[in-house]
């Protein structure tokens, strides 16, 4: 392989990939290549829980996964595959006084965007879905326009998109490295050959301070281990997705029936680890058991586990870097990349192409860290 490509994108996860397709669907760029180590949907993106929600404590957030909303709504009619994108809504439990207040400044910031979020007391959360055990729980919050797909044909869907509008995607192809002259890159280097630009987007989520390493950028995200659960198939019972924000557990049930879910767990390898454990299966159990009683005989179906991306300020590092010309980063999304794809896909290719100077670059960009300028977001999952 030796070529040329107006931009390189490293990652072949859903970031990557709808970068990737509005570089070339919207702003007519031809030369896109998209380099992936193993298949697609090998990483994150393939193993995540597929929920899309616009339940966060900031108003960036919540804006920007209004408009992510939107786009997952009109996904399938668009790219001609089923994602099984379901409005069943969010559910957030609490159950401390400190998690309750925070949870209510969330849902006054999201009433405010216009997100139409109500708080609910245990009572009402019951209501919502009959078979919580609401014992310990102080309040709630709940928008029923939240959602969940599932994620593969959403990648694959993302994928024949790009690839319809020239887009090159190659699987198995892992960077090596890259040859530069001064600040500019001129080539990225990789185990099938060298192709040769001057742009190039880092989207490899947990892998990314690899990457950017490579070129002597030091990136502070940390992969973090998380693993999730499927359940046998059972009748449809559950209508939203519930979150307890108290110890990180999350359920929904899928289209075929089973109850798919996570909860926290920080004992974990540190570094990139995708194996399953059973200590993660005595947390989940414990935990939905204690909050759905009656799911206590339901048998197992099978767990898998794969990396968020983690920040120190649990805010994602957009934009271009200090240092290296035309370095862009996508990553640092903590659980929640795979949600805000859809809409940070347009707004990175748009920010390429056009130069846009948007305040969301600015905010996260990688030199926040040495600046201090850093904004927590608090309603974090898992």
């Amino acid at each position: 392989m030796s070529e040329q490509a107006d931009i390189v994108i490293i990652g072949g996860g859903i970031m990557g990939l709808a970068t990737a397709y509005n570089l070339a669907r919207e702003h007519g760029v031809k030369r896109v290549v998209v380099l992936e180590q193993g298949y697609l949907c090998s990483g994150a993106s393939g193993r995540n829980g597929g929920g899309v929600r616009a339940q966060f404590s900031s108003e960036t957030n919540v804006r920007l996964m209004q408009e992510s909303l939107r786009i997952c709504a009109d996904f399938a009619s668009q790219m001609k595959i089923n994602v099984w994108f379901r409005q069943g809504g969010y559910l957030f439990l609490v159950r401390t006084k400190e998690s309750e207040a925070s949870l209510h400044a969330s849902v006054k910031v999201q009433n405010e965007c216009g997100h139409a979020t109500r708080l609910l007391t245990a009572k009402e959360a019951k209501k919502v879905v009959p078979e919580l055990e609401v014992e310990g729980v102080l309040s709630a919050s709940y928008n029923p326009n939240d959602a969940v797909v599932f994620p593969w044909p959403f990648v694959w869907g993302y994928a024949k998109g790009a690839e319809s509008h020239g887009v090159s995607i190659r699987t198995f192809t892992k960077v090596t490295g890259f040859r530069t002259q001064g600040s500019k890159i001129l080539a990225v280097c990789t185990d099938q050959g060298e192709i040769a630009t001057n742009r190039v987007v880092n989207a490899c989520g947990a892998w990314s301070p690899g990457v950017a390493a490579m070129l002597g950028v030091e990136l502070p995200n940390k992969p973090h281990r998380h693993e999730i659960c499927s359940s046998e198939p059972l009748k449809p019972w559950l209508t939203p997705l519930v979150a307890d924000l108290s110890n990180g557990l999350y359920f929904s049930q899928s289209t075929r029936g089973e109850i798919v879910g996570g909860i926290s767990n920080h004992d974990v390898p540190e570094g990139i680890d995708m194996r399953s454990s059973i200590k993660f299966l005595s947390l989940y159990a414990s935990a939905l058991v204690k909050t759905v009683p009656s799911v206590g005989a339901v048998k197992v179906l099978r767990q898998w586990a794969g990396c968020y991306d983690l920040t120190p300020d649990q805010n994602p590092i957009v934009g271009q870097v200090d240092g290296v010309d035309e370095f862009y980063q996508a990553s640092g999304f903590m659980g929640h990349g795979f949600m805000m794809a859809p809409v940070m896909g347009k707004l990175l290719a748009d920010h390429i192409v056009n130069a846009t100077d948007l305040p969301l670059f600015q905010r996260w960009n990688l030199r926040r860290f040495r600046e201090g300028n850093l904004l927590k977001e608090s309603m974090i999952i898992g």
